[in-house]
């Protein structure tokens, strides 16, 4: 097992110059903007249904399994 070690100056350097803000390299097309949109009220972007419509649908359907697979 290794023993922690104390960075030396050149480690806390290299750390230190990567510690920079990232920034988006292009501004967003419209249909990324529409999806980030969409994502962001619980949508797809190419679904009508809100993602709390299809979980109560699976947790109907959930409920009902008869079977093999079922959970008791």
């Amino acid at each position: 097992m290794t023993r922690n070690t104390a960075p030396d100056d050149e480690t806390r350097k290299a750390d230190h110059e990567t510690d920079v803000a990232h920034t988006a390299d292009r501004a967003p097309t419209q249909e990324e903007s529409r999806a980030a949109e969409a994502y962001s009220t619980g949508r797809d972007p190419g679904e009508s249904r809100s993602v709390a419509e299809h979980e109560k649908d699976m947790m109907e359907s959930g409920a009902n399994v008869k079977g093999e697979g079922a959970i008791e």
